[in-house]
This record gives structure tokens, C-alpha cells and sequence, in this order.
């Protein structure tokens, strides 16, 4: 490890770690094309959610926990986003990573006015969706089940929109 006091090596590598620190703070966007896992859990009515069922749809995926600030700050959003248009081919889906469960989701979701469908994230959705690391992440997946943006960390209710709006146009 004596290469390392080598500051022609010690310093950018110290950079390139802040460099990934930050970036991992701030948040990411990612465009692709895979295909979205899917999957069965219930939801916050005990009525079970398959994400093939809203294939023809754009759904709005978003991980996220009651204790997260970032989190709860997008939630308002996806709230109006839902009710602004979930006649017209958005669906929004939250996944909860609280283990606490239910007892702390559903007196949240009462509180948030949250009427779009929540699940409980389990290990293997989240290992499915990248081995998800920070919340929130949220999925921009198409009508045909692709996945087409990926966030990292608080996005503004209109990114989505647009996102939204840009998918139905190209439909």
C-alpha cells in the first residue's frame, strides 16, 4: 500500500471517490430499454398487484420508506400526478421499504391522502430492480413493459410528468 503516499496516485484517486460520493448524493438518472421484472405482491387493500397488469400503461415504479425525507417529499406529487391522471394511462406504483410493515405504512399513506396502490418491497424485488441502495429510486417504465428512466434520489413532481406526457406522445 506504499503506492499510495504516492500523491500522483493518492490524490486523483481521492477525487474519483468524492467525485462517486457526490454523484451518488445528488442522484442519478439512467436511460435504457430492459425489460421490467415483474412481479405479485399485495397491496395496502390486501388486493394483490402484478406488474404485468398494467402493461398498455406508463408506470411510475417508486421505492421508497416512511422515514425517508426525500421520499416524503415526492410524495405529494405522485399524489396529484395520480389523480391528474390515472384515467388517462398513468399508473403510479409505490414500493415500501419499511420493515416495519404495514403498521407504519398505513397510517402514513391515510396521512399523505396516497390513493395509488403501495406494496411491501421484498430482498428479491429489490435484487430484481438492481440491488437497490438508496431511496428513492424510481422507474419510468413504457406501456410495453420497458424500463426507460431509472432516478436516484428526490425528482420534482414535472420530471415525471414530462416524462409521462413525452411517452404518451410517442405512443
Amino acid at each position: 500500500m506504499k503506492y499510495l503516499q504516492n500523491p500522483w496516485v493518492k490524490y486523483p484517486l481521492l477525487l474519483i471517490v468524492a467525485g462517486l460520493f457526490v454523484w451518488q448524493l445528488v442522484g442519478k438518472t439512467t436511460s435504457g430499454s430492459g425489460g421490467a421484472p415483474d412481479f405479485s405482491l399485495v397491496n395496502q387493500s390486501g388486493e394483490k398487484i402484478q406488474l404485468s397488469d398494467y402493461r398498455g400503461d406508463v408506470v411510475i415504479l417508486d421505492f421508497w420508506a416512511t422515514w425517508c425525507p426525500p421520499c416524503k417529499a415526492e410524495i405529494p406529487d405522485f399524489v396529484d400526478l395520480h389523480e391528474k391522471y390515472k384515467d388517462e394511462g398513468l399508473t403510479i406504483i409505490g414500493v415500501s421499504l419499511d420493515q416495519t410493515g404495514w403498521s407504519d405504512v398505513r397510517p402514513f399513506l391515510k396521512n399523505y391522502n396516497v390513493e395509488y396502490p403501495v406494496v411491501l418491497g421484498t430482498r428479491e424485488l429489490v435484487e430484481k430492480y438492481g440491488n437497490i441502495r438508496s431511496i428513492p429510486t424510481t422507474f419510468v417504465i413504457d406501456p410495453d413493459g420497458k424500463i426507460q428512466k431509472k432516478y436516484v434520489g428526490y425528482k420534482p413532481g414535472s420530471v415525471f410528468e414530462d416524462d409521462y406526457m413525452a411517452m404518451r406522445e410517442g405512443s
